[in-house]
């Protein structure tokens, strides 16, 4: 059973109320400044010597920091069983990925190549495996089709049909995937110079998961052709995926069945031992490569078998071997691919990130951000010369490297050359290897983000807003396809922030009973307020989009209709300048005190009355009464300060327009009592939750202050963190009207602060500058 005791411990804390002023003195708060000026970071930044040349070369360049102290004894063997396990993966998985961006399966093979490569020498993950994704495969072929649809190539065509001429078509699309990944690069390269890596955390893991959710439907339905043997009308832009889906139902009746029985088999067997590894993965050496033995025995028997001529079983084609020279990429691209460029590099980085930042947290070595986006930059630069398209690292392949034993970087470049030499020597035995094999290898590893639905069930019950990003991000990203999708899910994820700031929850405060504490009077029973002070707080910054609404929640809270009581202060003092006006033109003697009673005795007495507020009547009185007596001619007089307007510094606290009220005043101080019932005469604004004030907030703080002032009600601020206090002596926020001895270091210096002030710190008698908890 949970013991549910607090603790024993005591703690007493005995010193003076601290405002501002005072805090500065105590803590001795200097004008210093502990960052470098301009000037200095610029000449640092100049400044040349061996030791800065090496630690530039180490950041830019990490292999030359890691590769030196790599241990044989300790890695060697890890990293080579973990490198051939995923240069296993690399071979199915590259060439079937290669099919999604609509490019020859021979693309893929030259992608699990040439950027892994890159990524040796400039990345700082040790576990994350390069090359080709789902995710952005299915990109690159949204664009690939976009810009080289069939209707480009057709040869011999008549009445709108013919022949594609699939050799102009394929080198086409594979000029736009390579224009494409080399743009994609060159952003990510210069968001890492800027050392903009934090781009990413505007995607937030709710955006991400649902994007690559959305995405594997997409990468479902591109497959479903392959599975079928069918050849629907390919189809772009929004609602794409929907016109796709129709497509292929209504083709359904020209199923190829030899296809289908290929597609079912490869399916089943993939299934069964991908679970076989999963339930067995702890007795396991290494996992049952599937992929590459499906891959093997799908390309013998459709070659011995000669499936492709006698069943009309779609096949692979030729695959080239040895590698392709280097050529610069087609510029005159660029402005078609722009668009898609800086949605494949924001994602390709994002997924990249959050699989090395996993892998980093578990292990326990850092990853750099920014390097990594120079890295991935790099990697598809690189790689788009040579014939690539954009990469980024695959959660299967990363897992495999990690739970194989793969220990560095080195793992990564063992699989590239087990790539390598499939490239040069094998590639051409999988000419007879079925399409449809292919397809079923993504579809069976898609079971990882066909998993994320299950983020559904749990976001309910955690969080409804990261709920709506996942469930607007997963529509859109279907609806609108993947560029348009991305990009309104990113304004809508925005968009939420923006209204979590606007609409923050607003609390009265409360001191729980003998101790410090001040929590909210609605969610905690045993925070009771303090009779004449009301402490607001706002759960969000204070800022130009909530301001209004922080204004009016603090009249809402704390029944102080701010407008009201100003129009009726307005139209008492219009009523009293007329009553005087009046008296004084009857008076025949301006000397003579005009109300002198019968009795021999004075009267002065002065009310305001507001209109009732909040169910509550809001008074501020100030009364005055001496009688004559035999003894000194006055008696004591009674004078209420609590509900004094308080916009004279502290240091003038006290003072007064007229002697005798001064006199009663003082003669009276033993006997003033808490008069809450006419309403608060003390405000505390909680700011403990403001990171920062705008021109806005800063005058929003004033017009309290000053409206506040004018109906009597004293305001005070408190927990202000250092660098609120700067802007705020910046904005020129401090003056006569609000001394900086209005704010205090916490609400309980405030609130002592104020009772001692107007006389009641007998009233509360839990509150106490000795406090114990």
């Amino acid at each position: 059973m949970e013991d549910k005791n607090c603790s024993f411990v005591e703690y007493s804390v005995q010193r003076q109320v601290l405002d501002e002023l005072c805090l500065d003195e105590v803590a001795q708060k200097g004008s210093w400044s502990a960052k470098p000026t301009f000037s200095e970071r610029l000449k640092g930044s100049m400044r040349c010597s061996a030791p800065r040349a090496k630690e530039i070369l180490l950041s830019w360049v990490p292999v030359f920091g890691w590769l030196p102290k790599y241990s044989i004894r300790e890695n060697a063997i890890g990293d080579l069983i973990s490198g051939c396990s995923v240069g296993i993966m690399h071979l199915p998985q590259g060439m079937a990925y290669a099919l999604l961006a609509s490019l020859s399966p021979v693309i893929g093979l030259y992608t699990s190549l040439y950027p892994v490569l890159v990524y040796f020498i400039f990345g700082t993950s040790r576990h994350i495996s390069i090359g080709t994704f789902a995710v952005i495969s299915i990109m690159i072929g949204s664009v690939t089709e976009r810009l080289a649809p069939d209707s480009n190539f057709l040869v011999n065509a008549t009445n709108g049909t013919g022949s594609v001429n699939t050799n102009e078509q394929g080198a086409y699309r594979v000029q736009i995937a390579c224009s494409l990944t080399v743009l994609a690069g060159l952003f990510q390269i210069l968001l890492g110079v800027v050392r903009f890596g934090f781009v990413v955390t505007y995607l937030s893991e709710p955006l991400v998961r649902g994007y690559t959710t959305g995405s594997a439907c997409h990468v479902f339905g591109s497959q479903l052709k392959y599975l079928f043997g069918l050849s629907p009308a390919r189809t772009s832009g929004p609602l794409s995926l929907i016109y796709t889906l129709v497509n292929i139902c209504c083709l359904l009746p020209q199923t190829v069945i030899p296809e289908l029985v290929v597609s079912v088999v490869a399916l089943t067997v993939l299934i069964v031992v991908k679970e076989l590894n999963q339930c067995y993965r702890q007795r396991l050496p290494l996992p049952i490569p599937i992929e590459l033995i499906v891959i093997i025995a799908a390309t013998i028997i459709t070659h011995f078998c000669d499936l492709s001529a006698k069943y009309n079983v779609d096949v692979v084609g030729e695959i080239p071997s040895g590698l392709k020279a280097p050529q610069a990429p087609d510029v005159s691209l660029f402005p078609a691919v722009i668009g898609d460029a800086f949605a494949v590099a924001i994602v390709g980085y994002a997924i990249n990130i959050s699989l090395g930042k996993t892998f980093a947290l578990k292990h326990g070595y850092k990853v750099d951000s920014n390097q990594e986006l120079v890295a991935l930059g790099l990697s598809n630069t690189v790689g788009g010369c040579f014939q690539c398209y954009s990469v980024t690292s695959s959660l299967s392949r990363s897992l495999v490297q990690e739970s194989t034993g793969g220990k560095t970087q080195v793992a990564g470049l063992i699989s590239s050359i087990i790539v390598l030499i499939t490239v040069l020597k094998i590639g051409a035995l999988f000419e007879t290897l079925p399409k449809a094999v292919l397809s079923t290898i993504v579809i069976v590893n898609l079971k990882g983000m066909f998993k994320q639905f299950s983020d559904v069930p749990m976001l309910w019950k955690t969080n409804k807003v990261d709920l709506l990003v996942w469930l607007v991000t997963f529509t859109c990203t279907i609806l609108l396809n993947l560029d348009l999708g991305l990009a309104v899910s990113i304004g809508f994820s925005l968009l939420t922030v923006i209204f979590r700031t606007q609409l923050p929850r607003y609390s009265i405060l409360g001191q729980v009973p003998a101790t410090n504490l001040y929590l909210d009077v609605d969610t905690y029973k045993e925070a009771k307020e303090i009779p004449g002070i009301k402490i607001f707080r706002s759960s969000a910054t204070i800022y130009y989009t909530n301001a209004e609404m922080y204004l009016e929640a603090l009249q809402e809270k704390s029944g102080i209709q701010i407008g009201k009581l100003l129009a009726e202060k307005k139209k008492q003092d219009a009523t009293r300048k007329q009553q005087k006006e009046k008296t004084d033109k009857n008076e025949p003697n301006p000397q003579r005190v005009s109300n002198l009673l019968p009795n021999g005795t004075f009267s002065m007495e002065e009310k305001q009355i507001s209109p009732e507020m909040g169910g509550r009547n809001f008074k501020r009185a100030v009364a005055l009464k001496l009688t004559e007596s035999p003894a000194n001619g006055f008696s004591q007089g009674q004078v209420n300060w609590a509900y004094q307007s308080d916009t004279m510094s502290d240091s003038d606290m006290g003072s007064q327009h007229d002697d005798s009220i001064t006199q009663a005043s003082k003669d009276s101080h033993d006997k003033k009592e808490p008069t809450d019932s006419f309403g608060p005469h003390s405000i505390i604004l909680d700011l403990s939750t403001t990171s920062f004030v705008d021109t806005v907030a800063v005058k929003t703080l004033k017009n309290i202050f000053r409206d506040l002032g004018d109906i009597g009600v004293g305001v005070y601020l408190t927990g202000c963190q250092a660098c609120v206090v700067e802007q705020l002596e910046r904005a020129g926020f401090f003056s006569e009207p609000i001394p900086k001895s209005r704010l205090f270091v916490t609400i309980h210096d405030a609130v002592l602060h104020i009772l001692n002030k107007v006389g009641q710190t007998d009233v509360i008698l839990d509150v106490s500058y000795n406090t114990k908890m």
